[in-house]
């Protein structure tokens, strides 16, 4: 649907030449809702600005289709441009239309007939939840409302592409949530791919299925969300994925490492999935003479999957806290040792393929 094929932009700036974009290798493909995180000067904006040719790359090609829109006729790329919908942070209204102009305004630039124009247009003012406000100024609006009016107007062509330019940042985490809502809608009831571009790793969680993440004009990790989440392979990565995830070592935790005399061992217990329902621990507990204390956990919910982890400290002797573990890492979960030195060891590795998981629960 998307792809980017060797892309990279340079700009001049003061005689000096800067990368934002280097060597990008990535496809999104059609139906996905596909997100591209980083922080500031990552360069998420030049990308997604090189899918409409706001920005032309300066080698390599952005694939729409098959088709590079940047060796288009100039009516063609037109046409072409008509397809890519797009909705920006700050909206983007011209305060001096009404809602229903605002949204009208691709069409009246395309010299639609009034009559299918009144029509397209009355049909997604309902669909956004706004047809109450189509005579309204954007400075009647609130945040939320303006952000449902973008999404409007760039629906408005029948795209069959949307790009989201940080569309959620400038609102409140309840307002972000009903446009995240909407946008799902979008790609649901009317198949349009959606490219998300966010520094708000929550954004990632709640609507995306797949991921890039970028540093320094690279991608250096993608993949489906449950992937990347679950397990992230670059600090960057992991810093985000911490940021509405906890799941590293609370400090609490550390100091109680330091006592040498302890008779016990610390783990950190990941599930996902069926296994996040089952008595894992607390059958552990019962099938061996030990004790098992949970001293931190934390769940959250990917694509509808449960994914979680808990560290526990497990006291009693050297082999009865072995057989407790050898228990534990036969139920489909990781499980590793927590020492002063960090977490340690292989464990055993749970699945953490998405649509390898799914099937498997399926197939029973």
């Amino acid at each position: 649907m998307i792809e980017f094929q060797n892309v990279s932009k340079v700009f001049n700036s003061a005689g000096k030449q800067i990368e934002a974009l280097k060597d990008i290798q990535l496809t999104v493909e059609r139906g996905d809702i596909f997100g591209v995180i980083g922080f500031s000067g990552a360069g998420k904006s030049t990308l997604i600005r090189t899918v409409n040719l706001l920005e032309y790359p300066t080698a390599g090609e952005v694939l729409i289709e098959g088709r590079n829109l940047a060796k288009l006729s100039e009516k063609h790329l037109r046409e072409a441009k008509k397809k890519i919908g797009m909705i920006f942070q700050h909206f983007n209204l011209l305060n001096s239309k009404t809602v229903f102009e605002n949204v009208a305004m691709p069409l009246r630039l395309g010299k639609v007939k009034k009559i299918e124009i009144e029509n397209r247009v009355n049909q997604l003012l309902r669909f956004v939840g706004l047809e109450d406000k189509a005579n309204s100024y954007p400075d009647q609006l609130s945040g939320g409302q303006k952000q449902r009016v973008g999404i409007a107007r760039a629906l408005v062509t029948n795209p069959s592409i949307l790009l989201c330019d940080e569309a959620t940042s400038a609102l409140d985490p309840q307002t972000t949530k009903s446009i995240l809502d909407l946008l799902k809608r979008v790609n649901e009831e009317y198949k349009i791919t959606i490219l998300i571009i966010t520094h708000e790793m929550e954004v990632i969680k709640q609507i995306c299925n797949r991921v890039a993440v970028m540093e320094g004009g690279r991608v250096i990790e993608s993949g489906s969300v449950f992937n990347i989440f679950s397990n992230p392979q670059t600090e960057t990565a992991r810093n985000f994925v911490h940021s509405v995830i906890r799941d590293e070592v609370p400090e609490s935790i550390i100091h109680l490492l330091e006592d040498d005399k302890r008779q016990s061992r610390i783990y950190k217990i990941d599930f996902l999935g069926v296994s996040s329902s089952q008595p894992i621990v607390s059958s552990a507990a019962k099938e061996f003479d030990v004790e098992i204390n949970i001293l931190f956990g934390n769940i959250t919910e990917l694509q509808g999957i449960p994914f979680g982890n808990l560290i526990v400290e497990i006291s009693g002797s050297e082999i009865e806290i072995a057989r407790a573990y050898k228990y534990i890492e036969a139920q489909n979960v990781t499980i590793n040792e927590i020492t002063d030195k960090g977490v340690t060891g292989n464990g055993s590795k749970q699945r953490t393929d998405y649509e390898g998981f799914v099937g498997n629960v399926v197939h029973g």
